[in-house]
């Protein structure tokens, strides 16, 4: 199924939004515990040219995703398999750019987007 959904580009809008990616992949999740966590799983970080947001089934497939995906199946990752309440997190980056950030029960602030690939050479 496939919804489009127009947002301000406000972060406490967007992270509102982001929740729902990471709830969606909780249920995944935990239907789906064969599916490997996000850093074993083989996933790279890649830029978008339109924005699409995927859930973790569909970045498996891809085999990349960009911030809000990869924080998403992390965030729920952490929720489903460690019972850790993370959450993601909006940070604005530039006048018109978001990034998405997952930050961790201990407060710690854990990108998944750096460690899958963001920012490094090609």
């Amino acid at each position: 199924m496939r919804v489009l959904l127009e947002l301000p580009n406000v972060p406490a809008v967007i992270a509102a939004a982001v929740e729902g990616l990471c709830a969606a992949n909780a249920v995944i999740l935990s239907v789906r515990p064969d599916m490997p966590d996000l850093y074993e799983s083989g996933v790279r970080y890649r830029a978008e040219d339109r924005e699409r947001w995927t859930h973790c089934l569909d970045v498996l497939r891809r085999g990349y995703g960009d911030c809000e995906d990869l924080a998403a199946w992390r965030c729920a990752e952490l929720r489903v398999r460690e019972a850790e309440p993370a959450r993601c997190v909006v940070k604005r980056t530039g006048r018109r750019t978001l990034h998405v950030l997952v930050r961790r029960a201990d407060g710690r602030i854990e990108d998944p987007s750096r460690l899958l690939g963001m920012g490094a050479t090609q």
